[in-house]
Parts: C-alpha cells; structure tokens; sequence
C-alpha cells in the first residue's frame, strides 16, 4: 500500500552537488527563516553545514556570514 507523504518533513542528506533522502516526505524547512521548502522546488543548501535554504539570497546571506 502506498502512503501519502503529503505535510510530512523530509530528512535529507545535502551533498555538493544534489541530496539523498534519508526520510520520506514532502518538504523541509529553510535553516534562516523557517519557511516550508518543497522538495521539488528546493534548489539552495549547504552541504557543509546540512542546511537548506528558501532562496539564493538567504543563502548568500548564510554563507557570508559563516565567513
């Protein structure tokens, strides 16, 4: 039986170039401002520090201030 994976967070695993997902789900959630991410709309992550980010801006953001 297949189950819905709609609403639930996904656990990822950020790699430089893509991610692997450790759970099911839908989504997850931006490292900086908290908002929900899509997984087919998530595009900007660290694989440093295994954060994922809502948009290139915050992500910038993120990464200059790590510096």
């Amino acid at each position: 039986m297949l189950m819905s994976q709609s609403g639930r967070l996904a656990r990822l695993h950020y790699l430089s170039g893509g991610f692997r997902q450790l759970s099911a789900g839908d989504h997850v959630v931006c490292a900086v401002s908290g908002q929900t991410i899509p997984l087919d709309m998530l595009r900007y992550w660290c694989a440093e520090r295994q954060e994922a980010y809502a948009t290139a801006e915050i992500s910038v953001r993120r990464h200059l201030e790590g510096k």
